[in-house]
């Protein structure tokens, strides 16, 4: 059965209703305006009506087109419709989620939540852990995505930058620079630094390492604890000093302060959301989700 109108047919009347403009309605499809305006025209010569008013004021629609034009609607929404019904789902139905355990950025409280908020069909589960062993899992098909801590090395994956967390001093508050708004690396030499080993994140501790020798700084090293409220309680007791990401400042705890480090920026600490390649979309969901508003 034959008939006058086809999907593309709309589509295109669609585009010039809503530009009223073929020139606007062209540039919005990519086409020339002569291919445009003659496809309306075979369109309005099959249905027997104009759809459009055209003169030197502009494009209007005629009584014909104001009553095409939600069917026109219509039929494009369920075309599109039809089309994500079918289509692979950005989202698998359990959704194993990496979290490094380098940096706590305020927006990982909660992501988990909001994710699943989002997309009720998806159910999520988190991992915790030091980035090398997050991409290992990723590489090993154990996770769909992890958010890591940059450097790192992820060789293999698709990486999303998302944000800098620039390093911070955290010292007892009694301590004599704890008076001062804000520390150099110098400032510290004399000081006992908790530092972690580098088999936890061996690309960060060289970028660091690199900083270090930049500035000459060469600290007395404490071994760090890998539980960051066992850290700010011996940085508490005054055993020594932690070069920390920025957003560890949100935890609290008596005896401890935050001062602001002048090469902090150097020392940044980067996040990434890293994800197994050609899942560009499922990447894009959880970066709209993560994507701190600063940074919008």
């Amino acid at each position: 059965m034959s008939t006058r109108l086809d999907s593309r047919s709309l589509a295109l009347f669609l585009a010039v209703a809503d530009a009223l403009s073929f020139r606007q309605a062209a540039e919005a499809l990519h086409l020339s305006q002569p291919p445009l305006s003659r496809a309306i025209r075979d369109l309005e010569e099959r249905l027997g009506t104009r759809l459009f008013d055209r003169d030197t004021q502009g494009v209007s629609l005629t009584q014909a087109g104001l009553k095409l034009l939600p069917y026109a609607r219509n039929v494009g929404a369920l075309l599109r419709d039809a089309e994500a019904a079918l289509k692979v789902r950005a989202l698998p139905s359990t959704l194993r989620l990496g979290l490094t355990s380098a940096a706590e950025p305020t927006w990982f409280r909660g992501l988990a939540e909001r994710i699943q908020a989002r997309h009720p069909e998806t159910v999520v589960s988190v991992v915790s852990d030091a980035s090398p062993r997050l991409v290992r899992r990723l590489r090993a098909s154990k996770l769909d995505a992890a958010f890591v801590a940059l450097p790192t090395d992820v060789r293999g994956l698709d990486i999303l930058d998302i944000e800098r967390l620039p390093m911070v001093v955290a010292l007892q508050s009694s301590h004599p620079l704890a008076r001062r708004r804000s520390l150099r690396l110098a400032d510290l030499a004399p000081e006992r630094v908790f530092w972690f080993e580098r088999s936890r994140q061996p690309a960060f501790y060289d970028h660091c390492l690199s900083i270090f020798e930049r500035h000459g700084f060469a600290p007395r090293k404490l071994r760090e604890p890998t539980d960051h409220h066992v850290l700010l309680a011996d940085v508490a007791s005054g055993r020594g000093i932690a070069l920390l990401p920025k957003s560890f400042a949100s935890l609290k705890r008596a005896g401890v302060v935050y001062r602001a480090l002048l090469e902090g920026d150097e020392l940044a600490v980067g996040i990434g959301l890293a994800t197994p390649k050609d899942r560009q979309e499922m990447r894009a969901l959880l970066a709209a989700m993560a994507i701190p508003a600063s940074v919008k």
